[in-house]
């Protein structure tokens, strides 16, 4: 049983794909349409369904069956029960590999980069991950410190660059991702213009950190959250955020290529 199968339920109603992480993802993989690409760690499979919209070909792999139940059948999607530690997949199978925000689940990370090179072919990882260490501080963290502590989790950057060039060869190059005001994926920091959303227990529900922890550590963030919204106290406090579209918490895309393989050019 994953931690998915007991907090996945919910999931699939505040984690919708967002345009921008799937423009972002085809112009790193730079592929040519009907390429067969690995979603791994599908989730419920969003992401799957976009990229197959967009007319490629997916095995999302996912261990979760409680989140494979969620997902959308789409004739270009071919669901697989597994695991990044062992991608049931022959060697060189695959165009190209994406992961989102599931470094931090793997058992054995450096087996799970394995993996990923041994069945992509001569094309891109691109991985999307957090590193708190990179991040601005922001008011989320006065509400719930504890998050602080949970994200260091997440590898640093520059560890988590250096096992993936040692581990595959390959060349490895890192994007930041300014989160927009206006994600429609509510991972962790996503709502951070829009304070009054993670008072809502299904989207907290969504974000692994809160639906593992202890409602010792959430209820009192919440109380003293929901109450400074009403009394205009959040406003005085940081409400400057509002003025911003877009900010830097931590979040980095990486894209590994094979040195045979093109290099980054203008992704946006």
């Amino acid at each position: 049983m994953t931690i998915y199968d007991s907090i996945g339920q919910p999931y699939s109603t505040t984690r919708i794909p967002d345009r921008r992480i799937v423009n972002t993802l085809i112009n790193l993989l730079n592929l040519p349409e009907g390429s067969t690409i690995v979603d791994l760690g599908a989730g419920t499979g969003g992401y799957s369904v976009a990229l197959a919209d967009r007319g490629f070909s997916i095995y999302a792999i996912e261990p979760s069956l409680v989140m494979q139940t969620q997902a959308i059948e789409h004739p270009n999607i071919k669901w697989v029960t597994g695991y990044a530690e062992a991608i049931p997949l022959p060697d060189n199978s695959v165009d190209g590999l994406i992961s989102l925000l599931t470094l931090h689940h793997f058992s054995d990370l450096e087996k799970a980069i394995c993996e990923m090179h041994r069945v992509v072919k001569s094309g891109a990882i691109v991985l999307l991950t957090f590193d708190i260490r990179l991040a601005e501080k922001i008011w989320l963290y006065d509400y719930f410190p504890w998050l602080w502590e949970d994200a260091l989790r997440f590898l640093p950057l520059q560890e988590l660059t250096d096992l993936i060039q040692s581990s595959t060869k390959r060349r490895v190059e890192t994007i930041p991702f300014l989160l927009p005001h206006d994600l429609s994926d509510l991972f962790a920091a996503a709502a951070w213009r829009r304070p009054q959303l993670y008072l809502q227990p299904e989207v907290r529900a969504g974000i692994s950190s809160f639906a593992l922890a202890n409602s010792h550590f959430i209820d009192p963030g919440l109380k003293s959250l929901a109450a400074d919204l009403s009394s205009g106290q959040w406003d005085a406090k940081y409400g400057k955020i509002r003025q911003l579209t877009e900010i830097d918490v931590g979040y980095r895309f990486i894209r590994a290529s094979s040195i045979c393989g093109s290099t980054l050019t203008s992704w946006l």
